[in-house]
């Protein structure tokens, strides 16, 4: 989900699930509730609440006990600290769940809000964000990069991390991740989201959902469409 010409994606997921494992977003998020206040927490850190902006980066479990959304605000740092989450008051809540439900504007404007602090996206930076976000199949090379920014490697990777928070090869690995569960929502094959994505095989893409996003692909789908039932059934009643 684009942001109004903002080069960064966005991607929501409603989901179901009890517990989300051990897992590190590289992507600041907001996290929605829909059955009840959901827990997160890592070591001697807790914090619950139903919709809950947390950051990104660090390892942490999660109690939902039922549907949720989730909204990954990639390219965004959290403005809040070092701490694990907060749970959204206010003005900020009510933009944030309307962002949860698929607002454009809205997101525009949640991720103006959280990220004013935040130089631009510089252009060149924002052209090589397009180009990979505009095709799961690109596979540009640090050499790529490097050429198209007009800099020597290593000065390009730097420039890369610094206006986007993450080292390329970490952006490169979300951004297929993303796609990946993008395509296994739509009804994809594990298998095929996998090799479409870049990953190895089907175990690769596995790993990756377990280490990034705390379930397994196949939990994941399931997960999905027992969102998406509950909310067709909720319209029609």
């Amino acid at each position: 989900m684009s942001d109004f010409g903002d080069p960064f994606v966005s991607s929501l997921f409603p989901f179901a699930s009890e517990r989300l494992q051990a897992h590190a977003l590289p992507a600041m998020s907001v996290l929605q509730g829909l059955d009840g206040p959901i827990l997160l927490e890592t070591g001697a850190a807790r914090v619950e609440g139903d919709v809950l902006l947390v950051r990104q980066d660090i390892h942490h479990q999660v109690w939902i006990g039922g549907r949720a959304r989730i909204l990954n605000l990639t390219g965004l740092a959290y403005p809040f600290g070092d701490e694990l989450a907060r749970p959204l008051t206010g003005p900020l809540r009510h933009v944030a769940l309307d962002a949860l439900l698929g607002d454009r504007a809205a997101l525009a404007e949640l991720r103006l809000w959280l990220g004013h602090r935040q130089p631009a996206c510089p252009d060149d930076i924002a052209r090589v964000l397009r180009r990979v976000g505009a095709d799961p199949m690109v596979r540009m090379s640090q050499q790529e990069l490097a050429a198209s920014l007009g800099m020597e490697r290593t000065r390009a990777l730097r420039y890369f991390k610094s206006a986007t928070g993450m080292t390329f090869r970490r952006f490169k690995s979300w951004s297929a991740l993303q796609d990946a569960a993008r395509q296994l929502m739509g009804g994809g094959l594990v298998r095929d989201a996998a090799l479409d994505n870049g990953f190895a095989d089907s175990a690769h893409l596995s790993r990756s959902f377990r280490v990034t996003l705390g379930l397994t692909p196949r939990d994941a789908v399931a997960g999905y469409r027992a969102a998406i039932g509950s909310a067709s059934q909720s319209c029609q009643a």
